[in-house]
């Protein structure tokens, strides 16, 4: 009898142990939602294949209204951009947005610096367009760039909303910073969590007759 369970035995002290240890090397980060310049929430052990905490703090006009919110969390380190990112994808739809990534054990508590708007059109024009519960949308409209916003983006995957999963599509201004996104990220913003399918990024065109007139030395 002794015999036939020490094997069974040992498999289960293994276990415990993987168990243990897997538990010691995951990462504790601050989790949190607010509206708000900072946020702040109890630590919570990630996911194991979550090896960052990050902090997002964004500034979004929508129409006539502006708004600061911030979000916590743990996500993947290969997915996590640490700086500055602008977005412009329709008229009166901009966002900007401030990113801090860390891996040890509570490091993104506190706060970081509220991002700084550059609504100053650049001459710049992207495809414009925005679509729920399809992950394609044409892009017939245009939408007039602004700031150091350079590349012409095209996301689309699924959005995550609590326990709800939607498709999506959008495509519009962004600066480069936006082109470290890469398919298959899970990437937090300050309301949601987008988990790309494609992560198109090219040059924005330069309008006609824009490079003859710096030539020149005359920019409008």
């Amino acid at each position: 009898m002794m015999m036939t369970r020490r094997p069974q035995l040992g498999l289960l002290t293994l276990t415990l142990l993987c168990t243990l240890f897997s538990l010691a090397q995951s990462l504790s980060c601050e989790v949190c939602k607010d509206s708000g310049p900072s946020c702040a929430g109890k630590l919570k052990l990630c996911e194991p294949e979550k090896d960052a905490c990050v902090t997002v703090v964004g500034l979004s006009t929508t129409g006539n209204r502006v708004s600061v919110d911030t979000s916590k969390s743990c996500m993947k380190y290969k997915d996590c951009y640490s700086g500055f990112i602008s977005t412009t994808l329709g008229h009166g739809d901009h966002m900007v947005s401030n990113s801090f990534c860390c891996q040890e054990d509570g490091c993104n508590k506190g706060r970081i610096p509220t991002p700084e708007d550059n609504s100053t059109l650049n001459g710049l024009r992207c495809p414009s367009c925005k679509a729920a519960f399809q992950e394609t949308c044409s892009g017939d409209q245009a939408v007039q760039c602004v700031g150091h916003e350079t590349q012409c983006i095209y996301f689309s995957g699924i959005v995550q909303t609590g326990i709800i999963n939607t498709r999506f599509a959008t495509r519009g201004c962004a600066t480069s910073s936006a082109c470290h996104i890469q398919v298959g990220a899970r990437v937090p913003s300050v309301t949601y969590t987008y988990e790309l399918r494609r992560a198109d990024c090219v040059p924005a065109p330069r309008p006609p007759g824009r490079a003859e007139r710096r030539s020149a030395g005359w920019v409008p």
